[in-house]
């Protein structure tokens, strides 16, 4: 499911409510390396799967919809999260040259051994820029990143593509605060959402 949503200019008539104001600021009482992975840090191909099966990083109080998730920055952070920062983005770019392919074969592969267990597990792929250019265009560069992850991991790793939703946050969310180029910026993020809008897998 490659949809996109635009925070920002979404057409709901004014009936959005952000479900994570229903909930209390959100305690992280594990290391950062448990809550964020990334994938310059990865030594072993095997650390993403065991990454990916932990459990969220707090109960989860209801059931969402993804683009709930997608647009809850607060419900979003339940989820544990993949930094690709070894995949790199040249400047005002979106596309994924061949030699760089090969650094999702990890996540990928990680990926497949969840579907084994469970085929409705859905993943959740974020694009991201860094602050240079308008907005606007950064947005729509954030959504081109995260959709050539999820096309690389379909047809290169054979994923299903209806086990992967994308969603383009520009440079609202920068990994390095500044409004120089930056490539740690230029970044797609992974994370498994199942938890949070699969009723399967919420009852284990």
């Amino acid at each position: 499911m490659l949809s996109y949503v635009d925070e920002r200019y979404y057409d709901d008539d004014g009936d959005w409510r952000d479900p994570g104001d229903d909930l209390p600021p959100i305690r992280i009482d594990i290391s950062r390396e448990e809550y964020i992975l990334d994938s310059e840090e990865v030594e072993d191909p095997d650390d993403y799967y065991a990454f990916l099966e932990q459990p969220p990083v707090e109960r989860v109080q209801r059931l969402y919809s993804i683009d709930e998730v997608k647009r809850s920055a607060r419900v979003r952070d339940i989820a544990r999260r993949i930094d690709l920062d070894t995949l790199n983005f040249e400047f005002g770019s979106a596309s994924i040259p061949e030699t760089e392919v090969q650094k999702l074969e990890g996540v990928a592969s990680a990926m497949e051994k969840l579907l084994e267990k469970n085929p409705a597990e859905t993943f959740l792929i974020e694009g991201h820029t860094d602050a240079v250019g308008r907005p606007e265009a950064n947005l729509a560069l954030s959504d081109r990143r995260a959709e050539a992850v999820a096309e690389a991991l379909t047809n290169a790793f054979s994923i299903p593509p209806e086990n992967l939703t994308t969603q383009g946050y520009g440079e609202e969310y920068l990994k390095v605060d500044t409004p120089e180029p930056e490539r740690e910026n230029r970044r797609v993020a992974i994370r498994r959402i199942t938890s949070l809008v699969a009723p399967v897998a919420s009852a284990n």
